[in-house]
């Protein structure tokens, strides 16, 4: 999973990044400019994996992963080129979903590029110069479409959809909008129709949970719920901190600020359930790990996210739930209590699948 940090300049996009990233977090840092992004890769937190490592004790504890990309600041005028603008847009591009940072706190000391704080203006600004880079993209396929649709009436149909596209677009809403799902053409890749989640960037007094009382915060969140997108309030100042911290202070800190958890694991939670993406987990004295894969796939497309001879070759899938595991304590003990499924070829996948792959090739 790639992330995208996005928004205007000076909002708080780098001390997310910093705070997304820092703490002991693998990460490959380039020169921060006005071309290059920062790129960091983060563990995805999920509990069951400390608990399976002590049920096994294995050589290798393997978390799935998160890509995070810190690119610089979109100004207006990006779509035509403005601030090496369409540099910028390439690295959306190459991106599952993005993170659209937007400041929803008042400070005097921190000068805001636009002279004011108003969300809905900011996220505005980065979200037409998007619409305006897909409205060139989707007047170019129509104007292809058109021609080819003469001569093969079955392009008809994707004819109608992407005028659909370009009215929406032309009435300022993002693609994603349409909620088209799998009838947007993904070779399209419009930059407007990926998953966005609204960062919020709060003051310390928000940090704790949902600040109803934040009129800012409000009025993100009523712009967002039209658009279909997500919305998650952090303060991105206090992620910094906690990042710095060593682990056994975290802990601390978090509860002298009334913080159940670090910002990133609810930030991750949202990207997960807005990409609608799942775990399942592989248990063993060798190595235990977790591995992302979408709701809906079936068992042999998961065996193929371990090895493609794996998918080829697939015979069955031994599985049993995570909490069935736990609380019988082994694989052994699970199997004698008829726990342990044998699954074919049609089976979908469950998030906490713990897995045996079978196959021959």
């Amino acid at each position: 999973m790639k992330l995208g940090i996005v928004g205007l300049p000076n909002v708080g996009k780098s001390t997310l990044f910093n705070g997304l990233t820092g703490g002991g977090a693998e990460s490959a840092n380039y020169p921060f400019c006005t071309i290059e992004p920062n790129v960091g890769i983060v563990p995805v937190p999920d509990g069951r994996l400390d608990v399976l490592a002590e049920m096994y004790k294995p050589e290798k504890y393997t978390p799935a992963v998160v890509e995070f990309v810190d690119i610089a600041g979109l100004v207006k005028g990006a779509s035509e080129g403005e601030g090496l603008g369409n540099k910028f847009l390439s690295h959306i591009r190459e991106c599952d979903a993005l993170l659209h940072v937007v400041r929803c706190f008042e400070d005097s000391n921190i000068i805001h590029v636009s002279g004011s704080v108003d969300p809905v203006r900011d996220a505005d600004i980065i979200n037409t110069e998007l619409i305006l880079a897909d409205l060139e993209t989707v007047s170019r396929r129509i104007e292809r479409t058109e021609k080819a649709a003469r001569s093969d009436k079955k392009l008809l149909s994707e004819l109608e959809t992407l005028k659909s596209i370009e009215a929406c677009l032309n009435d300022g809403k993002p693609a994603r909008a349409l909620g088209l799902g799998e009838e947007m053409p993904q070779d399209l890749n419009l930059l407007s129709a990926k998953p966005v989640i609204y960062v919020a960037n709060v003051d310390e007094t928000g940090a704790a949970g949902e600040p109803t009382d934040n009129v800012h915060y409000s009025r993100l969140k009523k712009m967002a719920d039209e658009e279909k997108s997500g919305i998650i309030s952090v303060s991105c100042g206090i992620e910094a901190e906690i990042a710095e911290l060593p682990d056994d202070e975290k802990a601390m800190f978090l509860e002298e600020m009334g913080i159940s958890e670090p910002g990133l694991y609810r930030l991750i939670r949202e990207s997960y359930s807005l990409l609608g993406l799942i775990s399942f987990l592989t248990a063993g004295p060798k190595e235990v790990r977790a591995w992302t894969i979408r709701k809906g796939t079936k068992a042999p497309g998961a065996a193929g996210k371990i090895h493609s001879d794996f998918e080829r070759g697939f015979i069955r899938a031994e599985i049993v739930s995570y909490d069935d595991l736990v609380r019988c304590g082994s694989m052994n003990a699970a199997k004698e209590a008829g726990l342990v499924r044998s699954e074919g070829k049609d089976y979908v996948m469950q998030d906490g699948d713990v897995t045996l792959f079978r196959f021959n090739v």
